[in-house]
């Protein structure tokens, strides 16, 4: 597999018996070099025959995984453990699509099972740590990646993780450390050298930028590593203001992972007008007083590095307010109620709600309440959740939990849009790895917005990033009085909470206010072509005063825009 092509991920060999039949050696071939439609073509007829032969299921169960298909792989490891408890790669298999699925407390169920008969085994511990992560259980996950580093010094995963969960409790120093101690290794360097860029306040030195571009220019350089050093290249580029060269840089990045990452920017337009067309005022008056009475949540939305962390900092600060993370919860019930096994299938959201009952709404925003409660680890009575695609949920989120607060952090459209675009997440967001696929879905953001905006009016606070950093102090007074709380001198100080934060933000939002976050856009304005075409009018109703204006020229061909 060439580095350009679309990827398969970092893969473990499956282990293979002298007795494995032939089908099951082949698939095993097949996913050792990537190849999974290959694999998955071999599997699935195989176990259809044989559906007790565990090997097989477990085979499967693994490149559902990698394809994505995390609730069939979930249940085919979950037969698979179920045939064969004493089968501990299974198991660990299980253990780790439950995690992936978000169901923190069941994954690390499973890892008990295995580490009570092998207490020192370094990926399940590894795994578990992680685990314990997610459910901001971070001062009882950083004691066991020491420990498996103690153990094992070469365990690059392990170095990666022990590194994000120091760094979000503040532990800097000892998290970039972390990352250092991983590039030394040798191996997954370009993991770590963008953990250390997406640290923000990192500054790398001229040797790590030619031992960067040394990976880059290695033909055997994996393609996971030959990505993430393309976005760490820009940024390393862009602090030394050499801005050509991260654009090229970044523009890279994004055509490499973007072929990887899938996002139908026709589709999403098309899901924001199914919405607007069923929430209708209608809808709501028919459903007054139904959903859960809860007054707990606090939702942020917005598109990411829209501010939205900086807003969560600042109401977490508050002595009744806790900070929980991007919770996937909202997301998780639209797709059940979409009905949808695959991604091809239509879907039933939000139609299926036109006949949903009092009680299965009320029932849904309670189950909302209860799933996010592993998150809850402070006792005060509210909670952010803050994650930012939830702005196409409004109206779900209105239905089950209409005393929920919901603010829309919003930021320059270039300004958002271009610090979405040099951004690698872990996951999802794929509709960052364009300048038009991110151009299109701020329109479509503004779009749903305006249309929640008229229908709910005074539901959603909208707080413009440029605003809080020129006026702090009123924009924190008007936020907390959204939220119906009582203002706090904490919330200024939001600097020094000493609070877990997991987001790209993380640093930053550890600073007093400072206003270098606004206007990044305009060293690469004679690149951000097809961004601002793509936002078109949207552009035109910022603030005269902020507003952005079109590049003079059209983009060079030096650098392409992916």
């Amino acid at each position: 597999m060439t580095r350009d092509s679309t990827p398969s991920g970092s893969r473990r060999p499956i282990p293979l018996q002298a007795d494995f039949p032939a089908p099951l050696v082949e698939a095993a071939g097949h996913l050792a070099e990537g190849k999974l439609a290959k694999a998955e073509a071999i599997l699935r007829p195989y176990v259809h025959q044989h559906p007790a032969d565990v090997n097989g299921i477990r085979m499967l169960g693994e490149v559902g995984m990698a394809l994505g298909a995390l609730r069939d792989a979930e249940n085919l490891l979950q037969r698979c453990v179920e045939l064969a408890p004493d089968y501990h790669a299974a198991r660990y298999a299980y253990a780790n699509a439950l995690y992936k699925r978000h169901r923190y407390d069941e994954a690390l169920g499973q890892l008990d099972t295995l580490l009570a008969v092998e207490p020192t085994n370094p990926a399940w511990l590894t795994l578990k740590a992680a685990n314990l992560v997610e459910i901001n259980e971070h001062e009882r996950a950083i004691p066991i990646f020491a420990e498996v580093l103690a153990h094992h010094p070469g365990h690059k995963q392990a170095y990666l993780s022990y590194g994000h969960a120091l760094r979000a409790v503040g532990r800097v120093d000892e998290a970039v450390s972390a990352y250092e101690k991983c590039i030394a290794l040798g191996s997954g360097q370009g993991e770590a050298y963008w953990s250390l860029a997406n640290l923000k306040t990192y500054r790398f030195r001229t040797a790590q930028i030619e031992g960067m571009e040394a990976l880059l220019g290695d033909e055997t350089c994996p393609y996971r590593d030959y990505y993430h050093a393309l976005f760490a290249l820009g940024k390393a580029r862009e602090d030394r203001r050499e801005f050509k060269a991260a654009m090229a840089a970044y523009a890279k990045g994004n055509q490499v992972r973007g072929k990887a990452v899938p996002w139908d920017p026709d589709a999403f337009h098309r899901d924001t007008q199914e919405l607007k067309a069923f929430f209708t005022a209608e809808y709501f008056e028919s459903r007054a007083g139904v959903g859960c009475q809860a007054v707990d949540p606090i939702f942020i939305v917005g598109l990411p590095r829209a501010g939205s962390t900086l807003i969560e900092q600042i109401l977490a600060s508050h002595s009744l307010v806790e900070g929980t993370a991007e919770l996937a919860d909202i997301i998780a019930l639209a797709r059940r109620l979409s009905g949808k096994r695959r991604r091809e299938d239509p879907s039933r959201y939000p139609s299926a709600l036109a006949e949903v009952s009092a009680e299965d709404i009320r029932k849904m925003g309670q189950g909302y309440i209860d799933s996010t409660a592993v998150q809850r680890v402070t006792g005060r009575p509210h909670f952010i959740d803050k994650m930012p695609n939830n702005f196409s949920h409004i109206g779900l989120i209105h239905l089950i939990l209409p005393n929920a607060r919901i603010i829309d952090a919003r930021r320059h459209p270039l300004d958002c849009c271009f610090s979405g675009y040099k951004q690698l997440f872990a996951s999802g967001q794929g509709f960052t790895y364009s300048q038009e696929r991110i151009g299109r879905y701020y329109r479509d953001y503004v779009d749903i917005m305006d249309h929640w905006d008229s229908l709910l009016p005074g539901k959603v606070l909208r707080v413009q990033y440029e605003e809080m950093v020129a006026d702090t102090e009123n924009q924190v007074r008007r936020l907390l009085s959204h939220c119906g709380l009582p203002f706090e001198e904490a919330c200024l100080a939001f600097y020094s909470n000493a609070r877990t934060v997991r987001t790209a933000s993380s640093e930053q939002v550890r600073q007093p206010i400072y206003t270098s976050g606004v206007g990044q856009w305009r060293p690469f304005r004679e690149w951000l072509g097809p961004l601002c075409e793509a936002l078109g009018p949207v552009l035109d109703r910022y603030p005269p005063e902020t507003a952005a204006r079109a590049p003079d020229s059209a983009p060079t061909g030096s650098v392409s825009s992916a």
